[in-house]
């Protein structure tokens, strides 16, 4: 049975409907991106990519227009964006058809589906909603910070597409464990981790000699857990310890980091992406400490440029390298645990060495996308 994805953006879904085509299941792929933006998706069809764009374009280049800015209307924007792309769908659905839709954007296009004989795939890429919502809630909470939660509306409707969908798809071990939590039937739930094409990330640099360097790169925010480490990074001792941030910081973070002090940090905004393998190469550990996502890749990159990651278990690290191999993984909410992984690479240089050695091998052994494409086609047969 021929296989029908939603993803309102890009994604892994693109690289998803490239591993199908190779496979013969890819009947077509829909989106919110217009069609002049995705000329470039080599080895899909044109004829196989449909687009409705006619919200969420607008919603993606909101901030050129002055519209960006109002909570208000980007959570209603948001929402009927990804509401309409998924009734359009439904109602497009002839023949038989698997739908693989991303979370949010397949509840009607779904039971569309089931009900012309075929199957729904909920493809959710970060934690169970419902658990997202509570560990956001508490870790602003944590801070003193206000939380305007996740819309109800979209809370509803991603724990209505669980409930129906014939299987959910996940990327990591800490992503499986949240549905478990929140009382999800286990034979419900496959996982698959996320491919790599990690070519253009390779080691093209050594870390300095004279200070140790920790490197971010990322979202400065709550949810990725960037006080835990700037509090971490201030407590561990070194004469010439200095922190490289990669990203832009948003408000609430800038406003608390105020009244910390950033001594030894270097902001760097945003940059390049053919910087990133430098920047990489140069760190001693770089750090990922957040509170909750589904499996982030930065960690592949950092690995690949022979670069010891320190990451907590929410963000799918057990997924990606061993704790104590390649690198260290500490609980959420542990700046001193973080601190002593520092500590210990900083007073050990061969430790370090070990580490980044061990991480590129790991990357060698990675899994790309054609281990993530066999994976899902193997579930699709299966179905």
């Amino acid at each position: 049975m021929a296989v029908t994805q939603i993803s309102i953006g890009r994604f892994h879904h693109f690289h998803l409907a490239r591993q199908l085509e190779q496979h013969g299941l890819l009947d077509c792929i829909w989106t919110g991106y217009p069609r002049m933006k995705l000329r470039d998706e080599a080895g899909i069809p044109q004829a196989k990519i449909r687009t409705f764009p006619w919200l969420h374009s607008p919603f993606m280049a909101r901030g050129r227009f002055g519209l960006g800015g109002s909570p208000w209307l980007d959570r209603e924007w948001s929402w009927w964006a990804h509401e309409t792309l998924d009734r359009y769908v439904a109602l497009r659905l002839r023949n038989p058809t698997t739908l693989m839709a991303l979370s949010g954007s397949g509840l009607h296009a779904g039971a569309a589906a089931q009900r012309s004989g075929g199957y729904h795939v909920c493809d959710r890429g970060s934690s169970h909603i419902r658990f997202q919502d509570q560990i956001l809630r508490a870790e602003h909470a944590r801070w003193g910070l206000p939380y305007h939660g996740i819309d109800p509306r979209i809370m509803a409707k991603e724990e209505a597409e669980y409930e129906q969908a014939d299987r959910i798809t996940v990327p990591s071990e800490f992503v499986r464990r949240s549905f478990l939590e929140m009382g999800v039937p286990a034979e419900k739930i496959v996982k698959v981790a996320y491919g790599a094409r990690l070519e253009r990330f390779h080691k093209v640099a050594d870390p300095p000699q004279d200070r140790f360097r920790v490197l971010w790169v990322g979202a400065v925010s709550i949810r990725k857990g960037f006080l835990d480490l700037h509090q971490a990074f201030q407590a561990l001792r070194h004469p010439r310890k200095e922190m490289v941030v990669v990203g832009y910081v948003e408000p609430e973070v800038e406003l608390l980091l105020a009244s910390r002090g950033t001594e030894g940090i270097i902001f760097r905004g945003l940059v390049p992406n053919q910087e990133l393998p430098e920047l990489y190469s140069s760190a001693h550990v770089f750090v990922l400490p957040s509170i909750e996502e589904g499996l982030a890749m930065v960690q592949g990159e950092a690995l690949a440029c022979g670069c010891p990651v320190i990451a907590t278990t929410n963000t799918g690290s057990e997924d990606l390298f061993t704790d104590g191999v390649e690198g260290f993984v500490v609980p959420i909410h542990s700046p001193d645990h973080i601190r002593e992984r520092l500590q210990q690479l900083a007073d050990d240089h061969s430790l370090q060495l070990r580490m980044s050695e061990a991480a590129m091998q790991r990357v060698k052994a990675m899994r790309g996308w054609d281990s993530y494409g066999q994976a899902l086609a193997t579930l699709f047969n299966g179905l």
